[in-house]
C-alpha cells in the first residue's frame, strides 16, 4: 500500500462537463441576521446593503449572479450594521467578502463590535479575524446582549464589500462534544518512547526535513472547508453504476472515514464532532456508463489523464492548494478536495493529498464491510501518516498503518493521527 505523493502540474482543459447547481437559500434557523435591519457607512448606488442580510450563500467572492454590498469608490474604514428591535445573544458571527479582482478588493483588516448603550466596542474573546476569499470567514467570541452588531473594515489598497453577514447564537457547525475533552498530548505510557521515534522519524524523512512546509494535508483540507471533505469518484473502469451503486459508495466512504474522524472527537481542543463527507461528482470514460439522469453530482466526462478519467481539475484543491475556484464549472461549492480513484484490476492501494486509490473490485466487494483496511490505510497517508516498511516503532507490534499487520484503526494508530494535530493545530488557530 503506497505513500503516493505526485508532483502534477494543474492542467485545466475540460472534457465535457454535467452540472446541476442551484442558488442555495439559507433557512433562518441560527442565523440572525435574518431578522435584523442592515446599514452602512456608505453603499454604492448600484450595490445593496440589504444583500448582507438575505440568506443567498455566494458561490465565490466575485458572484455577480446575486445582490452584494460594496463602497467604491469610498476607501478607508467602513462599516455595516445590523439592527434588531430586542436584546440578541450573539457568539458568533461569519462575513463572506465581496472582491472583484478590481475595485474592491479584501480588507486589510476587519473585527466585530457590539453596541452597548453608549458606543460600539469591540467583542470580547474573538477568536482571530481571518481574511479569505470564496468562503465564509468565522470568528467566535464571548456572548454578547445586544440590539446592534457591527463589522468593521479597514480597506487596504482598493474599496470593500461584502455579499452575506451571519450572526449566531451559537457558533456553526459541529454541537460541542457530551464527553468531557481532553486537555492536551496525553498517550498511554506505554506507547510514548514509539511515539516521539515515528515523528522525529517523519521530521527527518519528509520536505527535507521541514515536514511544516507541506500546505495540503487532509487537516489543511478539512480546516480549508470549517468541517467538512469533498470528494469526486474516479471510475477507472468499464463497469456499469447504478444510483443504487453510487449511493453505497457514498455511505461506504463515509463510514469509513469517520473512523479516523471520530479518533479526534474531544481530544485536544479539536474542533468538530461530526465531519460530512460529501461526493460532489463522478469522473467516467462514457457518461452511459452512469445509470442515473438526476442531477445529485457533477459528471466529468472526456477527460483522460494517467490512463484514468480525471474529474475537472479547475475543481480540484490538489490542483488549487490556494484554495479558491474560480474556474470550477459547479462553483466553488462543488470544488472536490480528494478524489476516490478506483480502478480495475488495481493491486494494493495508494494514497496522499489528491485522496486514495485501490481496485474497483477490491472496494465493491468490500462495501458493507465493517473495516475496509486499505482505504484506511489510504486515509491515513492523506493526514500524513507514514508507512512502515523497513521499521517498527520500539514496543509496538500490529497496526494499520502497517500493511499486512492489522486490519482495523488501532491504538497506536489512534495516537499518531492525534500526533499531527498536536503539531499542526497551531497552523490553525487552535
Amino acid at each position: 500500500m503506497r505513500r503516493w505523493w505526485p508532483a502534477l502540474a494543474p492542467l485545466l482543459a475540460l472534457g465535457l462537463v454535467f452540472t446541476g447547481m442551484g442558488v442555495a437559500k439559507a433557512a433562518p434557523g441560527d442565523n440572525l441576521a435574518w431578522t435584523a435591519t442592515a446599514s452602512a457607512s456608505y453603499t454604492s448606488p448600484w450595490e445593496s446593503v440589504a444583500a448582507i442580510r438575505d440568506g443567498i450563500d455566494p458561490t465565490t467572492s466575485n458572484d455577480t449572479q446575486n445582490p452584494r454590498w460594496g463602497t467604491w469608490p469610498n476607501t478607508g474604514e467602513q462599516w455595516v450594521l445590523l439592527t434588531w428591535t430586542s436584546p440578541q445573544t450573539i457568539r458568533a458571527a461569519e462575513v463572506y467578502f465581496f472582491d472583484d479582482n478590481g475595485g474592491v478588493r479584501l480588507p486589510a483588516s476587519w473585527r466585530v463590535q457590539s453596541w452597548n448603550g453608549s458606543g460600539y466596542v469591540d467583542v470580547a474573546g474573538a477568536s482571530g479575524y481571518p481574511i479569505a476569499a470564496n468562503r465564509y470567514n468565522l470568528v467566535t467570541f464571548n456572548a454578547v446582549s445586544t440590539t446592534q452588531l457591527r463589522v468593521l473594515m479597514q480597506s487596504g489598497t482598493a474599496s470593500v464589500g461584502l455579499l452575506e453577514v451571519k450572526a449566531h447564537a451559537q457558533p456553526p457547525g459541529p454541537t460541542p462534544p457530551t464527553t468531557p475533552p481532553s486537555t492536551g498530548w496525553n498517550p498511554p505510557s506505554n506507547l510514548v518512547t514509539a511515539l516521539d521515534e515515528v515523528w522525529r522519524h517523519q521530521e527527518q524523512t519528509y520536505n527535507n526535513g521541514n515536514l511544516y512546509a507541506f500546505r495540503n494535508y487532509g487537516w489543511d483540507q478539512l480546516f480549508a472547508n470549517r468541517g467538512y471533505i469533498n470528494y469526486c469518484v474516479r471510475w477507472d473502469s468499464s463497469a456499469n453504476v447504478t444510483a443504487a451503486q453510487r449511493d453505497q459508495i457514498h455511505a461506504s466512504l463515509a463510514r469509513q472515514y469517520k473512523k479516523w474522524m471520530d479518533v479526534m472527537v474531544g481530544h485536544n481542543a479539536f474542533p468538530y464532532t461530526d465531519v460530512p463527507i460529501r461526493v460532489v461528482g463522478w469522473a467516467v470514460r462514457n457518461r452511459s456508463q452512469l445509470q442515473w439522469s438526476d442531477t445529485s453530482v457533477d459528471i466529468y466526462v472526456g477527460d483522460i489523464r494517467e490512463n484514468a478519467p480525471q474529474c475537472a481539475a479547475p475543481c480540484g484543491r490538489f490542483f488549487n492548494q490556494n484554495g479558491q475556484y474560480p474556474n470550477c464549472p459547479g462553483g466553488a461549492s462543488r470544488h472536490y478536495d480528494q478524489s476516490l480513484w478506483l480502478t480495475d484490476g488495481f493491486g494494493g492501494g495508494a494514497g496522499g493529498d489528491w485522496g486514495q486509490r485501490m481496485g474497483r473490485e477490491y472496494f465493491m466487494n468490500s462495501i458493507n464491510a465493517e473495516n475496509m483496511t486499505i482505504l484506511l490505510h489510504e486515509i491515513g497517508h492523506t493526514y500524513g501518516l507514514d508507512d512502515f516498511y523497513d521499521w517498527t516503532p520500539t514496543g509496538v507490534s500490529g497496526f494499520i498503518m502497517k500493511a499486512g499487520s492489522a486490519s482495523s484503526i488501532t491504538e497506536f494508530d489512534r495516537w499518531m493521527f492525534r500526533d499531527w494535530w498536536r503539531h499542526l493545530k497551531n497552523r490553525y488557530g487552535y
